[in-house]
């Protein structure tokens, strides 16, 4: 039988949020958004956060994983909401 290591028990949880990639803000909900990464909305999934982010009025974006015991992020996907406009040449 596998033994799961003791430190694999304790890994800090993860929060999915939105990260506006130009601000460096993240989406608190009702449009809003914050400096601060724990004020973001967190959602179950990447799929959900993403759906979410493309309604919002952002131009380009990411969905990160941001763990609060450690302040780390990560990336884990990134798109265009319907703010993004096109800059024709």
């Amino acid at each position: 039988m596998p033994v799961v290591p003791e430190t694999l028990l304790n890994c800090p949880s993860m929060n999915i949020i939105i990260e506006d990639a130009e601000s460096l803000k993240f989406f608190t909900g009702e449009g809003l958004w914050s400096k601060i990464a724990t004020e973001g909305k967190p959602y179950a999934g990447t799929a959900l956060a993403c759906k979410a982010a493309k309604l919002e009025s952002v131009g380009k974006f990411n969905i990160v994983g941001y763990i609060a015991e450690t302040k780390q992020f990560i990336n884990l996907d990134h798109g265009r909401g319907k703010g993004a406009a096109e800059i024709s040449a």
